[in-house]
């Protein structure tokens, strides 16, 4: 293990800076309206740049997942209203799909529709890779969004959410909340276990908690659903008597965690959402829960994705960067919302 892998606080303070730069890049640098809220909000506009003057017309073709996830919805709604802010830029948009044929044929005709680019979150990045690899020779650059190529060849850029960066925020603020007890108990109900985010994620909870001397008592991996957060949620709770922090990776699933929760009559903890949903950072301003705080896991990143794509199609690069095209791969923060800050969040949170 490396030493940055040692020390995350130290890991973290250091890509905390450098990562919400760069999502200040992509958010405000191209953004076609001078407004600006001044608080980092998840890609909220700031000071409009020549980036913004109109261009040549660009077409882009976007294709993801279905949105059969609050998550998920909100990236597609988001790389609509992205490309909507801009008068050169027609958005094609295909059926959301966890079919991996329909969304390599989707791609295919986009590439025959001779798209000048294609922002694609593929259900599997290593079965997209072979397509958007066709695509890129034939022209046409394409945008990686949250699920990576196997190849480095198969995208001119990649936005990507920071999953192991997700952990060591959550295990950060588990500390700040009971690290002062050395045998507080901490459980996580993570995603599915397979998805290398979710180990990702783990990894970054667990070398944050080592930080301060905790470790996870009690673990269950839930599926991303309602359903499966209040059967895994309510397992855990029959599984510990006692829990003093509680990370949960998914704020879908969290609906159901947070009914497991109640039905079981149990408040003696502090909780972590994970994503940042609306309707966690409600019950976060509202203070009655044991939901204190989420991690943001950036439902922005495909609208961050139409700005780069319609930069790259046009020629351009970041207005507030020296290179002068656009970087190969930005990788966004993970912070914290707690009560302190919640009002910074909400308005750009996705529904569950």
């Amino acid at each position: 293990m490396s030493a940055a892998r040692q020390r995350p606080f130290r890991r973290l303070s250091y890509s905390a800076v450098a990562l919400i730069g760069a999502g200040a890049l992509v958010t405000g640098c191209t953004s076609n309206t001078p407004e600006s809220s001044g608080e980092g909000g998840g890609g909220d506009t700031n000071a409009a740049s020549s980036n913004d003057e109109a261009g040549d017309t660009v077409t882009i073709g976007f294709s993801a997942p279905a949105a059969d996830h609050g998550w998920m919805a909100g990236i597609t709604e988001a790389a609509r209203a992205a490309a909507e802010e801009y008068e050169d830029v027609e958005l094609t948009v295909a059926e959301g799909t966890n079919d991996v044929g329909t969304q390599i044929s989707q791609v295919e005709t986009f590439i025959n529709q001779g798209v000048d680019a294609i922002v694609l979150l593929p259900f599997d990045g290593a079965a997209l890779t072979p397509v958007a690899l066709q695509a890129m020779e034939a022209g046409i650059p394409v945008i990686n969004v949250d699920r990576e190529f196997n190849s480095p060849f198969a995208a001119r850029a990649t936005i990507l959410g920071d999953n192991y960066g997700m952990g060591v925020s959550a295990g950060t603020y588990v500390c700040e909340q009971v690290g002062d007890n050395p045998n507080a108990v901490v459980a996580e109900i993570a995603g599915i276990d397979s998805l290398p985010l979710t180990q990702d994620r783990s990894q970054g909870f667990a070398d944050a908690l080592d930080e301060c001397g905790l470790t996870v008592a009690n673990r269950v991996a839930a599926d991303f659903t309602v359903e499966g957060g209040e059967e895994a949620a309510a397992n855990l709770l029959q599984a510990a008597p006692q829990i003093d922090a509680l990370w949960n990776h998914d704020d879908d699933q969290g609906v159901g965690v947070l009914a497991a929760i109640e039905n079981a009559g149990r408040d003696e903890f502090v909780m972590v959402g994970g994503a940042g949903s609306a309707n966690a950072m409600r019950a976060i301003e509202a203070g009655d829960s044991v939901l204190q705080a989420t991690v943001i896991y950036p439902h922005t990143q495909a609208a961050d994705g139409i700005r780069l794509a319609r930069l790259v199609a046009q020629d351009k690069s970041l207005s507030d960067l020296v290179s002068a095209e656009v970087p190969r791969q930005i990788v966004l923060n993970a912070p914290v919302v707690t009560a302190d800050n919640v009002d910074q969040f909400i308005d750009r949170a996705f529904e569950s």
